[in-house]
């Protein structure tokens, strides 16, 4: 199941959130800061998923955006990191030039 789902940019900021599970707003900016710190520390050669906490986190860079799903244990990661793909590629036809 999704737990959240966040777009972010390369300076650490929250362009959109979306949560499936209710968290409050002050645990909502800290595990914001701490995915977001975790997801940008991370070199393109290393693995697109995390093991967070209690959930997972699956993310995908597209140019200056980074797109955030945290996920529990027992949702396919590959699955996930298709959908960010296809809901990038879908922002990308609606908006046109999402992606570079």
């Amino acid at each position: 199941m999704i737990k959240f789902f966040l777009m972010v940019n390369k300076q650490g900021q929250t362009r959109l959130s979306r949560y499936y599970e209710h968290v409050e707003i002050k645990k909502r900016t800290m595990l914001e800061a701490e995915v977001i710190k975790n997801c940008l520390s991370r070199s393109k050669d290393q693995c697109s998923f995390i093991e967070y906490k209690d959930f997972k986190l699956v993310y995908r860079q597209y140019a200056a955006l980074f797109v955030v799903v945290g996920i529990d244990h027992t949702e396919n990661e590959m699955a996930v990191y298709e959908l960010i793909h296809n809901f990038v590629e879908v922002l990308d036809k609606y908006f046109s030039r999402v992606v570079s």
